[in-house]
């Protein structure tokens, strides 16, 4: 075997085994379809291949654009270190469509240092190329739970298969994934792409978002617009370096939810109910009934100061005589 093919394998193998541990099963399965990626290398070398020759078709599955450009200043930095997998496209000779390395493409396509992209080129059919893509993303370890909904709506949507089998492909139940793309539906693309990954949102507070859509009838574009407006105003904060450390998609989530959250019922107000107090025949004062108890009004200042007084023994003998009544 050629050196340079020792490291084109080495560099899918590192691929292969990131983030992976012996006892993790759904790594080890992704660890060989991307081995099977590997063996379908078909040249001795990386090329260096013009973006714009290479198609992405893929199903997509991240909504942070931040990536992008994190990754292409690392790149204009310190050059492309991992290529991307490609294979050749079967209908238009010359160019090429992405198996795997959508940031890295994306990354170097924004770039105005960099105009060559790195890639090993595999001879893989559309089956081959998608399960490599699976597994690729379930080797990952920061994709969202709203983004591997996403994920599985579009592999089910793209014709790959049905539930049953996408969920056979990503090792999880059917049950999941059919929870998950139901999900995704009620929110909607769109409304889910405005708020962004929202890292640390888990299952049940993006199914609680979508039972309120449901029982509101929201409009989902308003909602978007929401969304937009939370990130506007973390991107002006952090120009003005009065950013805090909140996740802008997890603060425009909480303000989705919050807007379709209706306000909790007031307590209502008990009716205000004043009888007068008489000594005597005389009126001596008022008792009043309010919401927060009992509002006592004594015309004569000296009962008065001895009721103050005299408060504490007063109740207990009160109470004495309601709870022997009560009980009778």
């Amino acid at each position: 075997m050629s050196e340079n093919r020792k490291k084109r394998m080495s560099m899918l193998d590192g691929l292969a085994a990131a983030g992976s541990t012996s006892r993790n099963a759904p790594m080890m399965s992704s660890n060989r379809a991307l081995r099977s990626a590997r063996d379908a290398v078909d040249s001795h070398r990386v090329w260096e291949i013009d973006p714009a020759l290479i198609d992405d078709m893929r199903t997509r599955d991240r909504l942070d654009p931040a990536d992008v450009l994190d990754l292409r200043d690392a790149i204009e930095a310190n050059g492309q270190t991992v290529p991307i997998l490609v294979r050749r496209n079967p209908e238009k000779d010359g160019r090429y469509l992405l198996v795997y390395g959508r940031r890295r493409l994306e990354a170097i396509r924004s770039s105005d240092k960099v105009d060559k992209v790195r890639a090993l080129i595999a001879s893989l059919d559309e089956r081959d190329a998608m399960t490599a893509q699976i597994s690729e993303n379930m080797a990952r370890r920061d994709l969202s739970f709203i983004e591997k909904a996403l994920f599985a709506q579009g592999l089910v949507e793209s014709g790959f298969g049905n539930q049953s089998q996408v969920a056979e492909v990503l090792t999880v139940s059917k049950s999941s994934v059919s929870m998950a793309i139901s999900v995704a539906e009620i929110i909607g693309r769109d409304l889910a792409t405005a708020i962004g990954p929202a890292h640390g949102i888990g299952r049940p507070r993006w199914e609680a978002l979508a039972r309120a859509i449901e029982a509101s009838g929201a409009d989902r574009a308003a909602l978007a617009d929401l969304a937009e407006e939370v990130h506007t105003a973390a991107e002006v904060a952090q120009v003005r370096g009065t950013a805090g450390d909140e996740d802008a998609s997890v603060a425009a989530f909480e303000a989705v939810l919050k807007k379709l959250s209706p306000a909790p019922p007031r307590a209502a107000a008990a009716p205000s109910r004043r009888q007068v107090l008489r000594i005597d025949g005389q009126e001596a004062g008022t008792l009043r009934r309010t919401v927060k108890g009992l509002d006592l009004q004594l015309k004569d200042p000296g009962f008065a100061d001895w009721i103050d007084a005299e408060a504490q023994a007063i109740v207990e003998e009160l109470h004495a005589r309601w709870k022997a009544r009560a009980e009778d």
